[in-house]
């Protein structure tokens, strides 16, 4: 099992930042490629960013590419998301799951892919 909290939520302008965290505890957290996923009021959970479990692999959905960056401390037992020129379509509540599945390199992306989830921070962009 592992236990995952995120923090670093609020209410930010256009054009503004926020630096989203994810706290693990319970199994090795240095042992799971991490995943921010985010879901809009309506909408279906989509991905957002990735990172492997040593950290040199990452991937971004294409709406925060350059915009957005992951990031982990292991010995910190955290995962980060900083997010930059945010835009009202980054409204949403964001969630940081652990990766449990094959063929990270190939579903890294895919929801049914990640096995624990945090219980979600909200992010809401004002224009």
């Amino acid at each position: 099992q592992v236990q995952l909290v995120e923090s670093g939520g609020g209410v930010v302008q256009a054009g503004g930042s926020l630096r989203l965290s994810c706290a693990a505890s319970g199994r090795t957290f240095s042992n799971y490629h991490m995943g921010w996923f985010r879901q809009a009021p309506g909408k279906e959970r989509d991905f957002v960013a990735a990172i492997s479990w040593s950290g040199p692999s990452t991937y971004y959905a294409d709406s925060v590419k350059g915009r957005f960056t992951i990031s982990r401390d292991n010995a910190k037992n955290t995962v980060y998301l900083q997010m930059n020129s945010l835009k009202p379509e980054d409204t949403a509540v964001y969630y940081c799951a652990a990766h449990t599945g094959s063929y990270y390199s190939l579903y890294y992306y895919s929801r049914s892919s990640y096995g624990y989830w945090g219980q979600g921070t909200q992010v809401t962009v004002s224009s």
